[in-house]
């Protein structure tokens, strides 16, 4: 998910999207650590989806205050 999709998005919708990655991470981190991924840079990919969600959300309480 690129930048520019999450600026569009409602806090509600990153928050929704922010659960479903996360388990999704968690998912494929415990499928791995069982047996490999076929594409373990996924890995890398969806932590920093992660990463840019929380820190929309947090530019966003901030413009808030």
């Amino acid at each position: 998910m690129k930048q520019t999709e999450i600026n569009e998005l409602s806090t509600e919708e990153l928050n929704e999207k922010l659960v479903a990655f996360q388990k999704s991470y968690e998912s494929a981190r415990a499928t791995h650590a069982l047996s490999p991924l076929e594409n373990p840079i996924s890995l890398r990919q969806q932590r920093r989806t992660i990463a840019r969600i929380k820190t929309a959300l947090s530019k966003r309480n901030l413009e808030q205050a």
